[in-house]
């Protein structure tokens, strides 16, 4: 089923280069570690279901780690009658609705595909927000969904979450239980926490190319569909002032799923600490959207006259 947000020919292709590239180093891991654990059934069978698991419970887990609930109707009527006219205009599925009782004021959808997806936002986000402002925060998450790239970045995230896992793993045990382990068994571990770590490198780096991209193009889409620039503009602008004061120790928990959010749940940390950001500067997505004013102001002008 074909939304009506703007396709983005050149997400399309940033895609499926990253889920390539992805493959072709998920394989080359697998095949390591049985080279490594010489036990090509245990590596194959456990990778299969973690990757199973996180495609098809990604909406679960994240609602959970972010104390998510989904919500009705009644509950929230202004929320639902936002996402109900959105979805109406994009002739697209409408999402589960959920609410994160935080203060960070923030918005994230997950999910496999545009029939089994979930947007959430925060309480924290409803406080501050115009409804003009919401409708763009919203637009910008719906089109995630329709871009089908949350699905994407899910399956994407799996080979860095997995690699990740496997250092801490080999570190502690190495650390903690070294002396009892012969030569061979710690050039093993050795071995596999060099792959992970390359593993895990790679995939970070093309996760985040990928990541800072999709902001763009959903700022962009939901800027078209709504044809108000500037009230997600005054959104993101918002939001990233009210998150950079929350104190640091209230963002960790939230900043694991950077990848998914509105704007990141970071502080006003060094610029060299943003270079690895999953999203693009405040002023490069206001600088965008800008541009779109620009030309829908055009567009519209001869209707005027």
């Amino acid at each position: 089923m074909h939304s009506r947000f703007r396709s983005d020919r050149r997400l399309t292709v940033r895609m499926t280069v990253t889920l390539f590239l992805l493959g072709l180093l998920y394989v080359a891991f697998v095949a390591a570690l049985i080279a490594l654990l010489k036990s090509w059934v245990l590596v194959v069978v456990i990778a299969a279901a973690l990757l199973g698991a996180q495609y098809w419970f990604s909406d679960r887990i994240a609602l959970y780690a972010m104390r998510g609930r989904v919500v009705e109707r009644d509950e929230y009527p202004q929320l639902h009658g936002v996402v109900d006219r959105l979805c109406a205009v994009a002739d697209m599925p409408k999402p589960v609705v959920a609410v994160s009782d935080m203060e960070m004021p923030n918005a994230f959808a997950t999910g496999r595909n545009p029939d089994n997806a979930v947007i959430c936002v925060t309480t924290g986000l409803l406080r501050r927000l115009e409804p003009a402002e919401l409708e763009g925060v919203l637009a910008h998450e719906l089109s995630h969904v329709a871009h089908k790239d949350v699905a994407v970045i899910t399956v994407a995230s799996f080979l860095g979450v997995i690699a990740g896992l496997i250092v801490r793993f080999a570190f502690y045990s190495q650390l903690f239980g070294g002396g009892r382990r012969d030569q061979n068994t710690a050039v093993v571990f050795l071995g596999i926490m060099a792959v992970s770590a390359a593993v895990y490198a790679i995939s970070f780096l093309l996760i985040r190319a990928l990541s800072r991209y999709r902001e763009l193009a959903a700022d962009r889409a939901a800027a078209l569909l709504t044809g108000r620039p500037s009230a997600l503009a005054s959104a993101l602008t918002k939001v990233t002032g009210d998150i950079a004061r929350i104190p640091t120790k209230d963002l960790r928990t939230a900043q694991a799923f950077n990848a998914f959010y509105f704007t990141p749940a970071l502080g006003r940390g060094p610029d060299v600490a943003r270079l690895f950001s999953t999203h693009p500067s405040l002023e490069e997505r206001i600088e965008q959207l800008g541009r779109i004013s620009a030309e829908l102001g055009e567009a519209t002008a001869p209707r005027k006259a």
